[in-house]
């Protein structure tokens, strides 16, 4: 019995865990800028947390994974880069949780996100 009710409650938190991070993803930049920081928020809020880029800089045509606060839990992000420069660019309601990579782009001065 002892057993069981072990197994059940790692079984339990194993698939908390395999849900939680969801958002983890691999960015490749395309935008024709280098990346300092990376900065998401889900897209309820007005408020970005701390830079989540995995690397210094990120070079045009790299890429990197990006691993997710798990205690974040959303549907649809925005998502900010900064370039050494200061300058910063937004992408507004991507859903990480659909894809594993997000491929980021600016095409005609416009922000543009493509997912794979």
């Amino acid at each position: 019995m002892m057993k069981s009710v072990l197994a059940l409650f790692l079984g339990m938190i194993y698939a908390g865990l395999a849900v939680a991070g969801v958002q983890d993803f691999t960015i490749v930049n395309k935008t024709g800028i280098e990346i300092n920081q990376l900065y998401i928020s889900p897209a309820s809020t007005e408020t970005w947390d701390k830079d989540i880029l995995s690397v210094d800089t990120l070079l045009v045509g790299d890429e990197c994974d990006i691993l997710v606060s798990r205690d974040e839990n959303a549907e649809v992000w925005d998502l900010m880069i900064v370039s050494p420069k200061g300058a910063s660019v937004k992408w507004p309601g991507l859903r990480l949780n659909d894809f594993t990579k997000i491929i980021l782009a600016i095409e005609k001065g416009e922000p543009m996100a493509y997912y794979e």
